[in-house]
């Protein structure tokens, strides 16, 4: 067997399987090295995908041909539209997920990616040459050969997890933690530390007694992740339940308190603020008399349910205890209990945008390793990590995505250039452009982009070229065809929306609020056959339509000055300046250059630290 392959990636959850089907479907011969083959894709925490922000990187990852929009359509259980009441810039789709079905969905989808191998074994060192890297080596004493190596191996990398004072040594519940590989990297220069994220309980859904419980039923419409036609939901779909802890629930936490991993000393590293244990929140929000906690299903044929908000280390019996106090639950049976755990990870300044390591090239790091928290940014990460790895075996231009791009974007300009103190999330509040970066424009985005990589298959992209035809095609029309009043003046009375004195264009009417395209196409023939003719998509073509004929002026106005700001990514900025020799520069401003070395004067006016006048500075030194 010949052990030589373009791209080795190590570690098949989120990041690894995007970062390993990105590489393969560019053409790279391709390894992915996993633990265990039956959890590939393994969600480790709760059985969902999307969510604020976060669902829009789904749909950016499926718009440039990656996998997790497909497998988490065709594995979901409920499926809803977050931020509805908000406009369209926050709306963010979030799935559960049948857990068993998603691990199944993405065994098959890396069964049918050519050039896409598997390889059953741990990691334990990386093979450097020269300051670059050339393979691995396996806990089986097994070398082997590549151009690039993508390091994704989440919780891993010295994972200890925590029930009380109980530790056991693991990446994840019942497996093993992985060793070797931080301690070679920090030999070799790399700054590592140590975060902390953590699960709840799994509780048996046949002990559950959900009339006192509120239920969340899920969206049946037009709405999904991938924007592929033929991928839908086909599985049975179920409930959530809404319940609440109470101060009964939070006395019987605060009695394990001195036993807490989180308060006795006993973690001492850097855990989650927008996903804090529940004991937390009763120590930061001790004035709190109760905190939503949502039971989401792990599968249709599961019992099992997952208690969302309820996170904890607390000792086993704490836990059980304050369970029992919380409407529903008080005789619940728990298969296992909440854990906390601890692991490795690398400070992603260390990385360039293109998420190789500056230290060591054709080296990658992609997911938890970089501070990340959520299968969706480990994603995102995974398939930015996958296709440079294939351009550096192949010789190319590097990939990159804007934060006037994408999410992904800002998720990795945001790591390479700020650092992380804490695991990171992301929200719509870290995107500066968030009306560009909506959910139903992904494809519009970021699909010709991955046609021009070579990504994007056939299918998709005749997809593509045909929705972005419909739709212009949909929007010349509102905007062109004239209206009299005589002609919908009844139509406009009865929506309670003001009649009209004088002709005006189709467009006038559908910004009114009260209108949308669908109601005025019950009243216009010729919008509803224009409508009619649309031959696929045809509902996220109408939406997509609608979101850019009402917000036109926003969505101008935000495109200006993101261009406006592009001036600055325009200007090389490194290797060209040694930043300790510059005093006009601050203290901290020299630091913080020198570590980073910026590749912009964008990117180093990002830099936390890096001042509007360290900024002129540096222009006034390339002569600008």
């Amino acid at each position: 067997m010949d052990f030589k392959y373009d791209v080795i990636v190590v570690g098949a959850g989120h990041a690894g399987n995007e970062a390993a089907c990105a590489a393969a479907n560019m053409g790279s011969k391709t390894l992915l090295i996993t633990m265990d083959m039956n959890k590939i894709g393994q969600m480790s925490c709760n059985p969902a995908v999307g969510g604020i922000a976060k669902g829009q990187i789904v749909r950016e990852i499926d718009a440039l041909g990656g996998q997790m929009g497909i497998v988490t359509d065709r594995s979901a259980i409920q499926f809803r539209m977050l931020n509805r009441s908000k406009g369209p810039a926050m709306w963010s789709p979030r799935s559960q997920s049948d857990r068993h079905q998603f691990i199944q969905e993405w065994i098959k989808a890396i069964s049918d990616t050519p050039n896409l191998y598997i390889w059953q074994d741990t990691v334990v060192e990386l093979l450097i040459n020269n300051k670059s890297v050339v393979g691995v080596k396996t806990a089986l004493g097994v070398e082997m050969h590549a151009k690039s190596v993508i390091l994704t191996n989440g919780t891993f990398l010295g994972g200890l997890m925590h029930i009380g004072k109980n530790q056991l040594k693991g990446g994840r519940i019942s497996e093993p933690a992985s060793y070797g590989i931080t301690e070679q990297l920090k030999a070799i220069g790399f700054t590592s530390d140590r975060m902390k994220t953590g699960t709840p309980c799994r509780i048996d859904g046949r002990t559950i007694d959900f009339s006192k419980m509120t239920e969340q039923i899920g969206e049946n419409d037009f709405h999904k992740f991938s924007f592929l036609e033929g991928v839908k939901r086909e599985l049975k779909q179920i409930s959530c339940f809404i319940t609440y802890t109470s101060e009964k629930t939070h006395d019987e936490l605060r009695k394990g308190l001195d036993d807490s991993p989180m308060y006795n000393g006993q973690i001492q590293s850097i855990g989650p603020r927008y996903c804090p244990s529940i004991e937390t929140k009763i120590v930061t929000f001790a004035d709190k008399i109760a905190h939503q906690l949502f039971l989401e299903p792990e599968g249709v044929d599961s019992n099992e349910y997952y208690l969302n908000g309820f996170s904890s280390s607390l000792p086993l019996q704490i836990q059980i205890n304050a369970l029992r106090t919380i409407p529903g639950l008080e005789n619940a049976h728990i298969f296992r209990p909440g854990y906390a755990i601890e692991y490795d990870f690398f400070d992603p300044t260390q990385l360039k945008h293109t998420l190789e390591t500056k230290l060591i090239k054709n080296l990658f790091f992609a997911g938890q390793v970089n501070g990340t928290t959520g299968y969706e940014e480990a994603a995102g990460q995974g398939i930015i990590a996958g296709l440079n790895a294939h351009i550096n075996c192949h010789v190319g231009k590097p990939f990159t995505l804007g934060r006037d791009e994408a999410y992904i974007g800002v998720l990795i300009d945001d790591l390479v250039t700020k650092g992380v103190d804490e695991p990171y999330r992301m929200f719509t509040s870290r995107a500066e452009y968030r009306l560009l970066l909506r959910q139903d424009d992904a494809d519009m985005r970021l699909t010709q982009k991955g046609i021009d990589l070579g990504i994007v298959k056939q299918n998709r992209a005749e997809q593509f070229v045909s929705a972005k035809e419909e739709q212009a095609k949909l929007i010349d029309f509102i905007r062109n065809y004239s209206i009299k009043p005589a002609y919908i003046n009844e139509f406009l009375a009865s929506k309670e929306s003001s009649e009209l004195k004088h002709g005006c264009k189709l467009a006038d009417l559908v910004v009114r609020p009260q209108l949308g395209i669908n109601e005025l196409a019950a009243a216009i023939p010729a919008l509803k056959a224009k409508i009619n003719d649309i031959k696929s998509r045809k509902d996220e073509i109408i939406e997509s339509a609608e979101v850019i004929l009402k917000y036109e002026g926003y969505i101008v106005r935000e495109k200006l000055i993101a261009e406006k700001l592009q001036r600055l990514e325009h200007i090389p900025l490194s290797g060209r300046i040694e930043y300790s020799e510059i005093q006009s520069l601050s203290t901290e401003a020299r630091q913080k250059l020198t570590k980073i070395d910026p590749k912009t004067i964008g990117q180093a006016s990002r830099i936390p630290g890096i001042s509007p006048s360290d900024v002129n500075v540096l222009l006034v030194l390339l002569g600008r």
